[in-house]
């Protein structure tokens, strides 16, 4: 009797061996297959797109105008001190566009928008790689300056700086002392697109900042608001009232800016009224439902369409009608299979080397802003269970998303033709003479204006690395010349950044996004 016993509890202890192996080969199948998908663990931080967003944040630092607070940039300095005292406003904050030292309010607002939309997507991913502080920062650092900018309901500066004299010259923003004249939209010189542009970032930065800054929160939501009206009630294109501005940031139209902004209104106030912008006649008029184009800082319809899918995705706190929001996410799956290179409606403007190529001037910027969506809209699948995309008569799911997502990433990181980076500072491999005029000239050097194209025209290598620079970007050949006077492929630009940071952000980690912006 004992020794049956014994046979029992052998045979008992067999068992549960057996069992413990097949549990521990079905989780090594789990673990190896999602390990393939990904590329890492769920919960694990990849240390690839965490360096690399460590390195893009820090291009913010380096655009910023004023005086600065624990600069972290050895060569640069305070600057535009005096910027908007003409005015009796103090627009000394802010970000420098680009290589130049000018400040366009139209691509400074979309670059607070797309930062505030990576902070709220991806908060607890940047906060993996302590990046999430540095991106609030450089985010305030913005907002200050556009809430400056607006000092009356009806009144906007939206340019600091003259461009043409600012191109006449070549030297650091420190040393800067041609005159910066401003350029402002009002009633009888409309600016829809760029007062509700405006709007937007400031009505998606008052979400970051609810839970730290109520009172600062406070105030970037009723400018939100008042910059709204003022965009509805004086409709017209800042292009077309201040025709100078064509030359560089000429805008297409202002319909998709009132769309992105009253989407970003709704989710900032809950105010079902919003959703009545973009579901009725603006929204039938502007959405273009149904066909996808390419964001970027003039095209916000992509990123209205796939930020609008989330109440499809999530549904909605309070008790407003979701049915006419439908088109949105349809039309943002649409956007999907057009970036998915195995969907029978893939676009075919892809360079050899995978890279979305749409435009020869700052090429990496709807690639790059592409590849962001397709990462939110990946993960509003994964946070919601849904399971498949359907384009025509294939099907996807959010790893196919996530794939592309990273495929873009990855030629940016090296994973090129070329095999360099384009993000300045990562990798062994990147561009060393980019168009950036405080990066090429010495710290310790005073150009005057004029004095300082000697450095434009060095064969040198920049002095000083502007780390985190997302340059250009190659030819649709896959090719890139780094010379300092190649403006359409060296020049770097903060709304670049932004997409970029929002994309990496996404990366560094796996988890669900938040189904409610609280």
């Amino acid at each position: 009797m004992g020794k049956m016993g014994e046979r029992v509890k052998s045979q008992g202890y067999f068992g549960w061996f057996i069992v413990m192996v097949v549990l521990g080969v079905v989780a090594f199948a789990v673990v190896f297959t999602y390990k393939k998908k990904y590329g890492y663990l769920p919960g694990t931080v990849s240390s690839k797109y965490g360096d690399a967003l460590t390195v893009a944040m820090q291009f913010f630092d380096i655009q910023k105008s004023g005086k600065l607070v624990h600069n972290k940039i050895p060569w640069r300095g305070d600057s535009a001190l005096n910027d908007g005292k003409s005015a009796h406003v103090d627009l000394s904050k802010g970000m420098y566009d680009a290589g130049d030292h000018m400040k366009f309010g139209f691509p400074m607002a979309f670059t607070a928008t797309v930062l505030s939309w990576a902070i709220l997507e991806y908060s607890v991913h940047m906060n993996a790689v302590n990046q999430l502080q540095p991106a609030k920062d450089s985010l305030k650092w913005i907002t200050d300056y556009l809430m400056n900018a607006h000092p009356k309901h009806d009144v906007l500066y939206i340019q600091v700086g003259d461009p043409v004299a600012d191109h006449k010259c070549w030297n650091r923003p420190e040393d800067m002392t041609e005159k910066r004249p401003l350029t402002m939209v009002n009633p009888s010189k409309p600016g829809s697109d760029v007062a509700a542009e405006t709007a937007a970032a400031l009505a998606s930065a008052s979400l970051v900042f609810k839970s730290s800054n109520a009172t600062y929160s406070s105030l970037l939501l009723r400018h939100a608001q008042d910059l709204f009206v003022f965009a509805d009630e004086y409709r017209g294109s800042y292009s077309k009232s201040i025709p100078e501005v064509r030359a560089y940031y000429d805008s297409t139209g202002y319909g998709d800016e009132i769309l992105w902004a009253a989407s970003w209104l709704y989710y900032a106030t809950k105010d079902s009224t919003y959703l009545d912008v973009v579901t009725g006649k603006d929204g039938q008029k502007y959405a273009n439902w149904g066909t996808p184009t390419w964001f970027s800082w003039d095209d916000k319809l992509p990123g209205t369409h796939v930020l609008l899918s989330r109440i499809s995705f999530f549904g909605l706190d309070d008790d407003a009608d979701i049915d006419n929001l439908n088109e949105y996410r349809r039309t943002a799956e649409a956007i999907m299979c057009n970036l998915l290179p195995d969907s029978p409606t893939a676009t075919g403007s892809r360079t050899e080397g995978g890279l979305i190529w749409v435009n020869k001037w700052h090429a990496l910027q709807q690639p790059v802003a592409s590849a962001f969506l397709a990462l939110v809209f990946s993960d509003y699948m994964l946070t919601s269970e849904t399971q498949k995309l359907e384009c025509d008569t294939e099907s996807f799911s959010p790893s196919d998303l996530r794939k592309f997502a990273k495929s873009q990433a990855d030629y940016v990181l090296g994973d090129n033709p070329m095999k360099m980076s384009y993000l300045v500072g990562y990798g062994s491999k990147y561009p060393q003479y980019v168009h950036h005029r405080g990066a090429s000239i010495p710290a310790d050097a005073k150009p005057s204006c004029k004095n300082g194209f000697k450095w434009l025209k060095s064969h040198k290598p920049n002095p000083n690395v502007a780390t985190g620079a997302l340059v250009g970007g190659p030819s649709k050949y896959d090719k890139y010349i780094d010379s300092r006077n190649n403006t359409m492929q060296g020049e770097p630009s903060t709304y670049n950044s932004a997409v970029l940071v929002g994309l990496l952000s996404g990366l560094v980690t796996y988890s669900s996004v938040p189904k409610f912006f609280l």
